[in-house]
């Protein structure tokens, strides 16, 4: 009786018809039925000799709908019909879906054949819960890297962000995350990624056990603008479906700014004037609608609490400037954010995190008093050496000098081995403290 329920709520209560009046670039306007529409309507465009052209309604101008497809407008002629659903998209995520690949709508591209539909719709573009019907974030949560575990300790239910360059190592180390992370699903939103490294990363970065537990969402960078922002919605959704079932979430994905960059040609075809670098102002009204949805679970009527949702989403700064329009906005959003740093990764230190530029907001409240010493030391250590670098490597620094940076250089080897970590290695919450702990010499009990 569910499933049929199911399936009498996914009929189309209203269709709504118009027709194409004219394509510029990739928008298309429409006439006729506007008294029905809405922005966020989804349409099928007919199209000759292929099959209708899936489109969105993203705006009006004056008698005018404005679309834009999920799809090449080749084969759209003037005066072509239109169907058009006012409902927005919405998706039905199973438990079954753990293990597999799915596109921006939701559909298998892992070739394992077709998904099981759930009974319950999520709405692609809900509202994040409501500040004071959520939970606080709760205990903290072992992340399986060293460095991310000592230096920027996470809470289940905090939204971290990652920022970095290209090839820096950001798909490494979400691999690291995705399979050492302690949490009971993955949901990973590869947005607007290469088509090469797709595969690359599902089969070898993420690997087979990674898999296990994940829910991959896929839209490369080749996919029109719609598909690739629908990719980070579907993300978002599915993790919420998950959340709902009482499992602990960790939603990761990379990146940011390709969202970004595709609200950002949306917008521009939707007539929105450009402000910084060219993003408009919707960009900046859709990130912390998208980014708040993470984080911890709602409180049912009942008292029950939903899972939390702890959030990984990465950056990727233009010409590693840290201070770029997406990666200012994000920071002030997100609960914490890790640097990467290309310079790092140059010498051969992977996981190439600058600890001394990233901090968690919950720090250092979710630490032991002991643990927060430990932090301290380091990170006095390793800021004496950062500052005395250039004298120390150009031999100008006479030994004897500072008690604190002779103490600081002897530390230094250690304190880097500590630092890098093999993708293939994971490293617990104590076991990075002691180690830590036996690096200064101190005693961690």
């Amino acid at each position: 009786m569910q499933s049929l329920v199911a399936a009498v709520e996914r009929l189309d209560p209203l269709t709504v018809s118009g027709r194409v009046a004219a394509v510029q670039g990739l928008l298309i306007e429409a006439r006729g039925g506007l008294s029905r529409l809405a922005v966020g309507a989804r349409a099928e465009i007919e199209r000759y000799g292929e099959k209708p052209l899936p489109a969105e309604v993203v705006g009006f101008r004056e008698t005018r709908a404005l679309l834009m497809p999920y799809g090449p407008v080749e084969g759209v002629a003037p005066g072509a019909a239109i169907k058009i659903e006012p409902q927005g998209g919405a998706v039905r995520p199973h438990k079954a879906w753990l293990g597999r690949i799915v596109d921006a709508f939701g559909e298998p591209i892992d070739g394992k054949g077709p998904l099981p539909q759930g009974i319950v719709p999520y709405s692609l573009r809900a509202a994040p819960p409501p500040a004071h019907a959520r939970d606080r974030v709760g205990e903290r949560l072992d992340l399986g890297v060293r460095a991310m575990n000592v230096f920027t300790t996470c809470c289940r239910g905090q939204r971290l962000g990652v920022f970095a360059g290209s090839g820096v190592g950001k798909s490494v180390l979400l691999s690291m995350l995705a399979k050492n992370a302690e949490c009971d699903a993955v949901v990973v939103g590869l947005i607007g990624e290469r088509g090469r490294e797709v595969r690359e990363f599902i089969e070898e970065t993420l690997g087979e056990e990674g898999l296990k537990r994940a829910i991959v969402v896929v839209a490369t960078s080749d996919e029109p603008a719609l598909k690739r922002r629908q990719a980070a919605y579907m993300t978002l959704a599915i993790a919420e479906f998950l959340r709902d079932q009482d499992l602990e979430v960790l939603c990761m994905m990379d990146s940011v700014t390709r969202f970004a960059m595709a609200q950002r040609e949306i917008g521009l075809a939707a007539g929105e004037p450009p402000t910084t670098k060219g993003y408009t102002p919707t960009v900046f009204t859709e990130l912390p609608k998208l980014l708040e949805r993470a984080g911890p679970g709602p409180i049912r009527p009942d008292g029950t609490r939903a899972g939390p949702i702890t959030g990984l989403f990465t950056v990727l700064v233009d010409g590693d400037d840290h201070n770029e329009p997406i990666a200012d906005a994000v920071r002030g959003i997100l609960d914490g954010h890790i640097v990467m740093e290309r310079a790092i990764a140059e010498r051969g230190r992977f996981p190439a995190i600058n600890v001394l530029k990233s901090i968690s907001r919950t720090m250092p409240g979710c630490q032991e008093p002991m643990e927060r010493e430990l932090v301290k030391a380091a990170r006095q250590a390793m800021s004496a050496y950062s500052n005395m670098e250039e004298l120390i490597r150009i031999g100008a620094y006479r030994a004897g000098s500072d008690p604190q940076i002779d103490r600081a250089i002897e530390l230094h080897p250690a304190l880097e081995a500590f630092l890098s970590q093999d993708k293939e290695d994971s490293s617990t919450l104590d076991a990075s403290f002691a180690g830590l702990a036996d690096i200064l010499g101190v005693n961690a009990a």
